[in-house]
């Protein structure tokens, strides 16, 4: 945890911080609006995997892969995969110093707090983890197995879970600084 910390205070400049949100947010609206579209124009509706936050099992994966069919596989393969493996690292060390920026202004960055910032790490791993599954099922279909469906799926549902934790504790964290800016301005009015 040390060597986190230190790291942490290395990196938690403003702009440092605030060039990686852009950059990661950028990168999010291109999936959203490029490629997760491009990918879904094949699927008759069905969401895509990595869009399923409380999972899916092997009929789900067979469905989707049938009604993506060849040219749709081949578009999750080698369009949303491709950015998605990008993804995951600016998530987590974005959000991983976006909270240390918010820790260290409320004065808690040396205390126990610091392990929250280890939350969207977990989810980058498991979106990757995730995402070598589906590239795995993808390049697999039509022979799927069970255990890749269900290995995929947790790392799916383990992405999804510590992304909301990560989401509720930078809330959370918000919600302290913006009360301790405001005792900290009204105790200036009063004196």
């Amino acid at each position: 945890m040390k060597r986190l910390r230190k790291f942490i205070e290395k990196n938690i400049s403003g702009k440092k911080v605030l060039g990686l949100f852009i950059l990661t947010n950028l990168v999010y609206a291109f999936m959203l609006t490029v490629t997760i579209p491009k990918t879904m124009e094949f699927s008759n509706g069905m969401k895509l995997l990595d869009m399923m936050p409380t999972g899916y099992d092997l009929n789900y994966v067979n469905e989707l892969f049938t009604s993506l069919g060849e040219n749709g596989r081949l578009t999750y393969l080698t369009n949303q995969i491709p950015v998605d493996m990008i993804y995951p690292l600016l998530f987590g060390l974005s959000y991983c110093l976006l909270l240390g920026y918010f820790l260290k202004k409320l004065n808690k960055l040396n205390s126990n707090y610091i392990y929250l910032c280890v939350i969207p790490i977990i989810a980058g791993i498991a979106d990757y983890l995730e995402n070598i599954g589906i590239i795995t099922m993808l390049k697999n279909y039509p022979e799927l197995k069970e255990t890749a469906v269900y290995t995929t799926n947790i790392f799916s549902v383990i992405k999804s879970i510590s992304t909301s934790i990560f989401f509720i504790a930078l809330i959370a964290i918000l919600i302290t600084l913006g009360i301790k800016v405001l005792n900290r301005k009204k105790s200036d009015n009063t004196v």
